[in-house]
């Protein structure tokens, strides 16, 4: 297979140290001289004592083979001290390369190739509202923050340099004599501005449409952009299947006005594509698995609840599993919690605590809206009425080169995004133009929920600590951004479901298109109330599923988004699950387990057969054929999905590749299952006929793309059919966030892991994506773990991470759980102190220093 396509920008992640750090060839030199002790120097210490200042009391922290660490301490103050200490001692490079991203600080750290990212960042403002929010934390709040920050910096007082992470020994040849600054409160809560972008919302979605029109009908256009389908797929919170909501019309634009669109409007997409993405790649199965099933199913009569979000993968994993515990719980130390957490956040994110136990899948509103406005000088109009634009000057300081100075300017919607790129401020010059307003001045401003200060850093800890459902409910009600689908159960037997999240009110429109900004007629008027979103407790069912499918019916009053995942991984779910209600075998924890594994393709359903019954000649015979008794399932030795896996590329590319803008070109998943499973009953379609390649109608096309993937094939695999795998094709690189794409192949060597083997697909349950547009089928989006939870015995329990709990190369924890994780095995999720002190490797004693 060949390799001269080039990865789209939604899978660089943070692939920008290529050129900054050619220099770093000579780390081999380094490495030679220095051997294992520059590797392991930074290894930290897990066993023994540590005096660490500041503490009241000692804090004992137990960890097993796979270094996940169980804090158990007598106060709050001290349990998130200690948190803070044993994150930085796993992963502190990670926690002080994101909050530069969020900062908009990389150039810091990488020279002047990062201003144009720390310009796009700073006019966001993650940092600035980071700030705000941290002022109006409660006080209790505000000094869990201070006291995870206070054991942060107790373990910098004691580390530096190359003793903190190999990290800091390249970071070195490029900017000698950096020294990390004392970690704030701030630093945390800009970490969920990161989570906010890379779960944002629809923009793409948006901008997607916009750059279709340039070049298709609405028509078209909406036929690329299906509904949800209602009358087949669930929905969260059940109801009835209405008929599916008629698509919004997209205006045509002229023929020469599409032309002089098209470039503006792909350089704005690779701009949004280009921010960090903190959380891995960005793409279409950014999203998540979670279920619950009530007691009445179980083999124990008790919930058990699954959940395995889906992110772009990322080396370390984005997750750190942790057990937070009060020695003994009280209403003065009430936590007693276990899951998994974000290295730089306190508390835990994702788990269960002696009560309850949640998961979280992406809820996906349309939280973000772009607008013209009309700007003159210092003031932009408003209703007929100039008023004044805010502005404000920030320098940027750059490694090895002069301070950048930038203007940030914004109106009442947010900032002035015209202002950060060429491609911006293209777009302002053709656009109005293009949308029949007159001529004048214009810039694009940014209305996004995560830029208005909130209350998510207080819901954190308030989800750790409820106790029953009307508890979860408050907490869910301060998760304002991102917006995410909270699934609960507890131990008195009772399961439910929240969508919580700041979801605007728009005055007209369905965020979909670029708005008028000179009107309040376009403007948001509020956010939807928390007690009208979606929610269901105790269902008759007894299960609920969510997968980022539909949250509500049609009919449902709230106007969430347009833009659901179309709920293939949700239908098939819950097809398990009714198929093992009607078996009447009790659900177990491994039942639970085996769903997160299910790799049956929706897509493969519905195109294979079709594909089975071509009648082709030739070797290529052989390759329909190995669809004809194949069991539509993903699995890492089949034959059958490695070839329908090309086949079903080969058609993308051949129906759409020429047809479509640059930057919208399919890249697959659950939306273009939809929109070529629709037109496999019009064979007739204009879309089936290519005249570039000589092919008309369905079945030309069908027997065209067979015939191309079996050469493929053949290239990539030979000629024997009986020898192909999916694995073989379907590989992951674990890649590091910071170094793993500088383009140093002795440096990615160091830092990255892989390639492995994998089953799945995109858009399937075990969701292990891959990108259509290119020419690999390498993986980009997985699931970055899975827990399930046992609410009858916690510490029968399981969860795995994509990594380890190790930052540190080499460290035996690095990678120690992604071969699990690959063969969607698990761990023993132990909470109890008598099963985690038995399980315990290590036991490092925190010792209160009161002199």
């Amino acid at each position: 297979m060949g390799t001269d396509t080039p990865r789209t920008s939604r899978h660089r992640g943070i692939r920008f140290l290529i050129g900054a750090l050619v220099t770093v060839l000579v780390l081999g030199v380094v490495a030679a001289g220095l051997g294992v002790w520059t590797v392991q120097r930074s290894f930290p210490t897990l066993s023994g004592r540590v005096v660490m200042t500041g503490l009241h009391h000692d804090v004992s922290v137990y960890r097993d083979s796979a270094g996940i660490p169980q804090i158990v301490a007598d106060n709050p103050k001290d349990l998130f001290m200690a948190q803070g200490y044993v994150h930085a001692q796993d992963r502190f490079w990670e926690m002080d390369f994101r909050r530069h991203v969020t900062a908009g600080r990389l150039s810091e750290l990488f020279g002047a190739s990062q201003v144009p990212t720390d310009t796009f960042i700073r006019t966001l403002g993650w940092r600035a509202v980071a700030e705000k929010e941290v002022k109006l934390l409660d006080p209790e709040t505000l000094s869990f923050y201070q006291a995870y920050a206070d054991g942060v910096n107790a373990y910098l007082a004691t580390h530096q340099g190359a003793d903190l992470s190999l990290e800091y020994a390249v970071l070195g040849i490029q900017t000698p004599g950096y020294k990390p600054e004392k970690w704030t409160p701030a630093d945390s809560v800009a970490w969920l501005k990161a989570m906010a972008w890379d779960l944002r919302s629809n923009l793409d979605d948006e901008i997607d449409r916009a750059l279709l029109s340039t070049k298709l009908t609405p028509e078209q256009v909406a036929q690329l952009h299906p509904d949800y389908p209602f009358a087949s797929h669930p929905t969260i919170i059940g109801g009835p299947a209405p008929a599916a909501t008629a698509a919004a019309s997209v205006e045509p634009l002229g023929e020469a006005a599409s032309v002089a669109a098209a470039a503006p409007l792909t350089r704005l997409k690779a701009a949004l594509d280009g921010v960090p993405a903190l959380m891995g790649p960005a793409g279409s199965d950014i999203g998540s698995n979670s279920w619950v099933v009530s007691g009445s199913l179980t083999d124990t009569g008790k919930p058990l609840l699954a959940n395995d979000p889906h992110l772009g993968a990322v080396m370390p994993s984005i997750w750190y599993q942790a057990g937070l515990h009060c020695l003994k719980v009280t209403a003065e130390c009430p936590f007693d919690v276990s899951g998994y957490t974000f290295s730089g956040l306190p508390g835990v994110i994702i788990g269960h605590n002696d009560r309850v136990a949640w998961g979280f899948t992406n809820l996906g509103p349309d939280v973000a809206d772009l607008y013209l406005e009309k700007v003159k000088g210092t003031s932009y109009e408003m209703d007929g009425v100039e008023v004044p634009l805010t502005s404000h000057t920030e320098k940027i300081k750059v490694a090895g080169g002069a301070p950048v100075t930038i203007t940030i300017r914004a109106t009442e919607h947010g900032p002035i995004v015209s202002d950060i790129s060429d491609a911006f401020g293209t777009i302002t010059h053709d656009y109005p133009t293009k949308a029949g307003y007159p001529d004048g001045d214009y810039a694009l401003s940014l209305q996004w929920t995560a830029l208005t200060p909130g209350r998510t850093a207080s819901a954190i800890f308030a989800i750790d600590r409820s106790t029953n459902w009307d508890q979860f409910r408050a907490a869910a009600s301060l998760f304002e951004v991102p917006s995410q689908n909270l699934l609960y159960s507890d131990v008195d037997g009772n399961i439910g479901y929240q969508a919580p999240g700041l979801i605007p009110i728009r005055r007209s429109g369905d965020g979909t298109a670029v708005n008028p900004g000179w009107t309040s007629a376009s403007g948001w008027s509020g956010y939807i109330p928390f007690s009208a979103l979606p929610s269901v407790f105790n269902p008759p069912s007894g299960f609920i599923v969510t997968a980022n499918n539909a949250a509500a019916p049609a009919d449902f009053p709230a106007f969430i988004t347009r833009d659901w995942d179309l709920g293939y991984r949700a239908q098939q779910i819950t097809t398990r699950i009714q198929a093992q209600i009607a078996s009447g075998e009790k659900f177990t924890v491994k039942t639970m387990a085996s769903i997160q594994a299910d790799d049956v393709d929706a897509n493969a359903v519905q195109l294979a057969p079709v594909l089975a019954d071509l009648k082709l000649s030739g070797d290529a015979a052989k390759g329909v054929a190995l669809l004809k008794k194949w069991d539509h399932r993903d699995g890492v030795d089949s034959a059958a999905a490695a070839y329908f896996q090309m086949t079903w590329r080969q058609l993308l590319v051949a129906m759409f590749g020429d047809k479509l803008p640059d930057g919208t070109r399919p890249a697959g998943g659950d939306r273009w299952f939809s929109v070529v499973g629709t037109l496999l009953g019009q064979p007739d379609s204009p879309w089936w006929t290519n005249k570039k390649i000589g092919v008309s109608g369905r079945d030309e096309m069908l027997a065209y793309a067979a015939k191309k993937a079996w050469e493929e094939g053949t290239d990539a695999m030979g000629g024997d059919p009986s020898t192909w795998r999916w694995g073989s094709l379907h590989t992951l690189e674990l890649t590091n966030a910071s170094f793993g794409e500088s383009g140093v192949p002795p440096l990615e060597w160091l830092f990255n892991r892989g390639p492995y083997e994998l089953p799945g697909s995109t858009s399937v349950v075990d969701a292990l994506g891959w990108d259509a547009t290119e020419n690999t089928y390498d993986v980009h989006w997985v699931p970055s773990m899975r827990q399930v939870i046992s609410l009858a015995d916690f510490d029968q329990s399981t969860w795995i991470n994509l990594s380890g709990e190790s930052g540190h190369a080499f460290h035996p924890n690095y990678a120690d759980q992604t071969t699990l994780w690959q063969q969607n095995q698990t761990r023993p999720w132990l909470f109890t102190p008598k099963a985690y002190q038995k399980a315990a490797k290590d036991t490092l004693v925190l010792k209160a220093n009161h002199d």
